[in-house]
């Protein structure tokens, strides 16, 4: 089953009354004996319009609600925008995402908030967080009480979720996953504001530890603050039974190295293709889509390198799979990362990586099967390391072995854990 083929969407809901359930409702029945009632605030949530968009917020909340100890609603808001013609691009895009859909059986609810040019930054976390109240009341009766919101993304999405708890009386979590750290705080507005969200919240959760240094060293509070990173679905992830043969299916060169994420300048894309110059023998296959990618099929022919350099477009979770497994090295080359999951997605189909040194990346490759980080983020540098992990590549087997150790089960854990903590603080 593709991506898109798990999506069921509907019409949208008739207008409903707000009930609103309140603590007394709330702590009517013991949350050590039901399931908690968790509504899921965020702007980066698969939709039937952007199938990959937030993608690895659904798998950890998909394997949350398969312990049976968590119901959850998602409210997921899109932007507001006026026209669904193709001419507008992205903003097109968010015009044709329907009000309700159902993602991997769980509900998911789609309110528009407003976008402002110039004051956007100041003042989403307020137009999302009214936006998406009615949604939430919805929530609310629709489970029959809401125990704790698991807000994901700082800001704007955490600042809006400490509004939104504070207007429902319910704690919250707020997940860290890159940028909301290691961008978005330059500017003291949106820092004060995350700062102030966190002390608020009931936990803090960070993808990766360096997140969680950077976050403190802002001034977030370090007792708030947990490391529960990504994992990989060992399951949706798999390396191939015969890959010689898949390699013919897909018409793979020789050798060849693959690259995946939007076509943006931080994910480094051009980089790669700089140092294809350097590897005569390489190949090069781009999977995602994005508004680069003129500049880089233009780089390409500057370069050279348009006969050795594919780009594919945006690719579903069963062609990724199929292509990291052809792949002989995943090569990620960002500026920013919290949590890479591209990197333990390869490693699982038995594709060593070769990533910048950047944020979370030394936490995700951190031994020989793994692959190998460059030592700066340079065309010269990756064409090096390239060169270094293909003259010694490590067994595939021994790769996959590696990212077995990343499957989710701790982190499930460890939400539950601290969801459960923080609703028994107003019990």
């Amino acid at each position: 089953m593709t991506v898109a083929e798990a999506y069921v969407t509907h019409e949208p809901a008739p207008p409903q009354r707000d009930f609103v359930a309140g603590p007394a409702v709330i702590r009517s029945r013991d949350v050590t004996t039901r399931p908690l009632r968790v509504a899921v605030f965020t702007t980066l949530f698969p939709n039937p319009a952007r199938p990959q968009h937030g993608v690895f917020v659904a798998n950890r909340l998909e394997k949350l609600v398969a312990t049976g100890q968590v119901q959850a609603r998602v409210i997921a808001p899109v932007p507001w925008f006026p026209s669904s013609h193709p001419m507008f691009g992205d903003w097109a895009r968010h015009a044709r995402v329907p009000s309700i859909s159902t993602v991997r059986g769980i509900a998911v609810e789609h309110p528009r908030y407003l976008v402002l040019p110039k004051i956007g930054m100041r003042v989403t976390p307020t137009t999302l967080a009214r936006a998406a109240h009615g949604a939430l009341l919805r929530a609310q009766r629709d489970l029959g009480g809401i125990d704790l919101i698991d807000a994901h993304y700082l800001y704007p999405d955490g600042v809006a979720a400490a509004k939104l708890a504070r207007w429902l009386g319910v704690p919250f979590v707020m997940t860290a996953r890159g940028t909301d750290v290691n961008l978005i705080p330059r500017w003291d507005g949106p820092r004060r504001a995350i700062l102030d969200a966190c002390n608020q919240a009931a936990g803090v959760i960070a993808v990766s530890a360096a997140l969680r240094d950077e976050l403190v060293a802002l001034g977030g509070a370090a007792e708030k603050i947990r490391v529960l990173r990504n994992g990989v679905d060992l399951q949706r992830f798999t390396p191939p039974q015969d890959r010689d043969a898949l390699r013919r299916e897909l018409g793979a060169p020789d050798r060849l190295l693959l690259s995946v994420g939007h076509l943006i300048e931080r994910k480094g894309h051009h980089l790669i293709i700089d140092a294809l110059a350097q590897l005569p023998d390489m190949h090069l296959w781009i999977a995602g889509e994005g508004p680069e990618r003129a500049a880089l099929e233009r780089l390409a022919r500057e370069r050279g390198v348009e006969a050795r350099v594919r780009l594919l477009g945006a690719q579903p979770h069963d062609e990724l799979k199929r292509l990291y497994a052809a792949a002989d090295a995943l090569v990620l080359a960002s500026s920013r990362e919290g949590w890479a999951n591209v990197l333990l997605e390869a490693m699982a189909c038995g594709t060593p990586v070769v990533a910048t040194p950047i944020w979370g990346n030394p936490e995700v490759v951190a031994r020989p099967a793994a692959g190998l980080l460059t030592l700066d983020r340079s065309a010269a540098s990756i064409a090096e390391t390239v060169s270094r992990l293909l003259a010694q590549l490590p067994d595939r087997a021994a790769t996959r072995r590696y990212a077995e150790g990343f499957d989710w089960e701790p982190t499930t854990e460890g939400q539950l854990e601290l969801f459960r903590a923080a609703v028994a603080r107003i019990g």
